[in-house]
């Protein structure tokens, strides 16, 4: 009787000696019934469904992924393949290396010069696209990652005179807030590469286009230069510091006014962080200029390079990439490679279940099961 009668006063709602009518035992009074409503969600009543998976689903299932993935695997495969790459590892590391005079130069030691000749085996149709590659450099430390202020890249001249204090310890120089902060603008790639054509014993320069390289949305959105009364950049960034690394202020980094301080596109790829410690970005465009000739012919060419970047003291090295594009982008094998796995790995398992399901699938399953 007693489990009876606290059920029964639970569920209207109040405590055990509490008499509803008020007074100091009226300590439940006035508390809502804790039971669900009577919904079709709250009571668990939704309609579902569950899959039974049977011989006639799955191994269908296996043979079509197999069908689809290994055709696609393979086209994709065939297009990186057609795409022509070239790459020069300029870092001067080997005893022999036209830049191995230029390994140990620091930030703030004189440029040094080199030059290495190649040959072109294969022509290069259609534009080409030029890199800068960088190794065992990790741009995706969580530190490095985080020093910087979006807020001042975007133009706002509070910031730009009181930069965030993530940008620490590249966040003042001399007193004065550095534009822009941080470590990753610190660390801006500015080798000098030009690249020359020789044929018949005479040099031809190949010209390169600055703009374009980098992505819209960062191009037109996420940088801009500080707002005044003025556009002359000097003017607007006086106050601040260049990064300590930087040979040259941010409003000097092109004689366009259209390429430069936080709009610069070589210092915007540059802020676009890598994911891997092995990465490339995108320095140059040559564009074709006849289309009944290819953009670099097979033959003789130099590359110059400006040697400002220092790498030997991380282990590093540098690379100069020549690169054509297909639909599918850059040269990449691995996608390719990653569909023909998947489809092969369930064509075969496909295969396997077929046997074993014709094998032991039409075994007597009405036998009597021992208690």
């Amino acid at each position: 009787m007693a489990m009876n009668f606290n059920a029964k006063e639970e569920v209207d709602g109040q405590l055990p000696g509490s008499s509803g009518v008020g007074g100091p035992g009226v300590v439940g009074a006035g508390v809502k019934s804790r039971k669900p409503d009577n919904t079709a969600f709250k009571q668990q009543r939704l309609p579902a469904w569950q899959p039974i998976l049977t011989a006639g689903t799955v191994l269908p299932a296996f043979f079509v992924i197999g069908l689809i993935f290994i055709p696609i695997g393979i086209g994709i495969f065939v297009t990186s393949n057609n795409i022509r790459e070239y790459e020069i590892d300029y870092t001067g590391a080997e005893p022999g290396s036209p830049c191995n005079n230029c390994l140990n130069v620091s930030w703030n030691s004189t440029p040094c010069h080199c030059t290495i000749n190649f040959t072109l085996d294969q022509p290069f149709e259609s534009n080409v696209f030029m890199y800068y590659g960088l190794s065992n450099f990790y741009q995706n430390h969580r530190r490095y990652v985080k020093s910087r202020d979006d807020s001042q890249l975007n133009g706002d001249n509070i910031s730009l005179f009181n930069p965030s204090k993530e940008c620490e310890p590249y966040r003042t120089s001399e007193e004065k807030p550095i534009a822009p902060c941080g470590a990753i603008a610190n660390s801006m790639f500015n080798d000098t590469l030009s690249l020359f054509r020789i044929e018949r014993d005479e040099t031809k320069p190949i010209p390169l286009t600055k703009k374009g390289i980098a992505w819209w949305t960062d191009k037109n959105v996420k940088f801009r230069n500080p707002a005044g009364d003025t556009n002359n950049l000097t003017i607007l960034f006086q106050g601040t510091a260049r990064p300590v690394n930087w040979p040259k202020p941010v409003y000097m980094l092109d004689s366009d006014p259209e390429n430069n301080g936080f709009i610069n596109e070589d210092f915007i790829v540059w802020m676009r962080t890598a994911a891997l410690p092995t990465f490339r970005k995108l320095y140059r465009l040559i564009e074709r200029q006849d289309n009944l000739r290819p953009t670099l012919p097979a033959g003789n060419y130099s590359l110059e390079i400006t040697y400002n970047y220092p790498v030997h003291s991380f282990h590093g090295r540098k690379r100069m990439i020549l690169s054509t594009i297909s639909w599918m982008g850059g040269k990449n094998p691995f996608l390719g490679i990653a569909y023909i796995t998947v489809g092969s790995i369930c064509f075969f398992l496909g295969v396997m279940l077929l046997i074993i399901h014709h094998k032991y699938g039409n075994r007597n399953n009405s036998a009597d099961i021992p208690n």
